[in-house]
C-alpha cells in the first residue's frame, strides 16, 4: 500500500471515538490535519492527538455548525482549511449523528431536519466545496465519506429510518460523484461501517445482551473495534495504493451486515 506521509487532509469529527482515532493513525503517519465540526469538542482532541506523538503534530481545527443550511457557510470553513493546509489531498467526512432508536412515523419534523442536515446536507455542501477546489488545484485528491451498513440493502435494523435513508445516500452520492468529477482525477468512496456496543441499537436491545449474544449475531463473533477497524480502509483510501478505486463502498463490519436482517432474531 502506498504510503499517504505528508499527504494534507481535512477530517470532520463529532469528537467520537472512531473519527479521533483516524485522526490519531493518520497524524502519526506523517499526514497534516485540519479537524472540521464543534470547534471545542476538536480542540481537545487535536490537544489529545499532539500529546500522544513525539515531535512537531501538525493539526489544527475549523469550527463550523453541521446543522447549518446554507451552502456558503462551508464553502468558507473549507476555504480556512485551505489556507492551512495550501491545498487539499484528501477529505474524510466522518460527522454523523444517529439520533435515538425510534419508529420514523413518532419522529417529529424537527429531529427529522436535524438528521437530514447533519447526515447528508452537509456531506453534500462539502463534498462539492472539497471538489471544487481539487478540480481548481489541478492535482485530484480522495473523498471519503463514513456511512453505516443501515444504508445498505444488506444491513438492515428498525429504528433508523431517516438515518438509514441518509447512509443509503450517501452511498449514492458516492457512485454519481465518482462519475462526474472522476476527470478531474478526484476519487470518491464510501466506508460503511458496522455497529459497535455504543451504537443505538445494541444500547437499545441492552449492553449486556448484546455482548452475550454477540458470538451468534456476528460472523467474527466481536462488535466493531473503534480504535483499529476503520481507520486502515481510511488509510488504504487517502493512500496511493486505491488510486484506481473509485465509486465504491467498502464494508468493514465484519459480516454483519450479512446478517442483519435475522438480527431481531438473535438480538
Amino acid at each position: 500500500m502506498g504510503s499517504p506521509a505528508a499527504r494534507k487532509v481535512l477530517l470532520t469529527s463529532n469528537g467520537d471515538e472512531i473519527s479521533s482515532n483516524i485522526a490519531l493513525q493518520l497524524a502519526q503517519r506523517g499526514c497534516r490535519l485540519v479537524l472540521m465540526g464543534k470547534e471545542s469538542s476538536l480542540r481537545s482532541v487535536a490537544e489529545k492527538i499532539r500529546g500522544s506523538l513525539e515531535g512537531v503534530v501538525s493539526i489544527e481545527v475549523v469550527g463550523v455548525d453541521m446543522e447549518e443550511e446554507r451552502g456558503g457557510v462551508f464553502d468558507e470553513a473549507v476555504d480556512k482549511a485551505c489556507e492551512i493546509l495550501g491545498s487539499l489531498d484528501a477529505f474524510v467526512h466522518c460527522y454523523a449523528n444517529e439520533g435515538k432508536m425510534q419508529e420514523h412515523l413518532q419522529l417529529s419534523e424537527d429531529k427529522f431536519k436535524k438528521i437530514m442536515k447533519i447526515n447528508f446536507m452537509s456531506a453534500w455542501f462539502l463534498v462539492n466545496a472539497v471538489g471544487r477546489r481539487m478540480r481548481d488545484h489541478k492535482s485530484g485528491g480522495s473523498i471519503i465519506l463514513l456511512t453505516s451498513i443501515v444504508g445498505a440493502e444488506r444491513g438492515l435494523y428498525t429504528g433508523a429510518v431517516a438515518y438509514g435513508a441518509c447512509s443509503a445516500a450517501l452511498q449514492q452520492l458516492v457512485r454519481s460523484s465518482a462519475l462526474e468529477i472522476g476527470k478531474y482525477q478526484i476519487r470518491v468512496n464510501a466506508i460503511a461501517r458496522g455497529l459497535h456496543l455504543e451504537d443505538e441499537f445494541p444500547k437499545s436491545v441492552g449492553i449486556e445482551r448484546a455482548k452475550k449474544l454477540v458470538k451468534d449475531a456476528v460472523p467474527l463473533e466481536r462488535w466493531l473495534d473503534v480504535k483499529n477497524d476503520v481507520a486502515s480502509s481510511v488509510i488504504y483510501l487517502v493512500s496511493d495504493g486505491s488510486r484506481y478505486m473509485t465509486g465504491t463502498t467498502i464494508f468493514v463490519d465484519g459480516a454483519q451486515s450479512l446478517v442483519r436482517p435475522r438480527m431481531r432474531s438473535y438480538m
